[in-house]
């Protein structure tokens, strides 16, 4: 009895497991695609066309280098249409094809100060420059799902 015990026992499981397993091996309703970084920012009061002016010439070279190597997809710069209190005058969007190693952010960083003529001390002092035009209020990185 007991040797006939442990035999419908170990059928019954194994049917149970017969059951799960296409449910476990079932793929996922989504492949995760790009990855975006929608930065938040406040300008400053009276420094709006200064600002579209360092977008349109470093921040636009920047991006274009970062498409030309394969990094950046798009890029986008949005205005919000009257913010209120708390909300950012623009927001950058860039779409980037993946998250990026280490590696792969020093290289780029080397990439654009040579496109710039600079070097990683006269970029931080550039950025600080900026800071009299705007105010960096963070950012919010997304990862795109496709949907099957």
């Amino acid at each position: 009895m007991t040797a006939m015990k442990t035999l419908f026992v170990g059928a019954a499981m194994m049917v149970a497991a017969s059951l799960a397993t296409p449910a476990m091996a079932q793929e996922s309703s989504y492949t995760p695609g790009t990855v975006w970084e929608a930065s938040r920012i406040d300008v400053m009061p009276g420094q709006f066309e200064n600002y579209m002016d360092y977008l349109a010439t470093t921040w636009k070279k920047i991006q274009e280098l970062g498409k030309a190597e394969g990094v950046v997809v798009e890029y986008h710069v949005l205005a919000t249409n009257n913010p209120r209190a708390g909300e950012p005058d623009l927001i950058l969007l860039v779409e980037y094809k993946d998250y990026l190693t280490t590696a792969q952010q020093q290289s780029m960083q080397k990439k654009v100060n040579a496109m710039l003529s600079q070097n990683n001390r006269t970029a931080a002092t550039a950025g600080g420059e900026r800071g009299k035009m705007r105010e960096p209020m963070g950012s919010t990185e997304y990862q795109e799902l496709i949907l099957k």
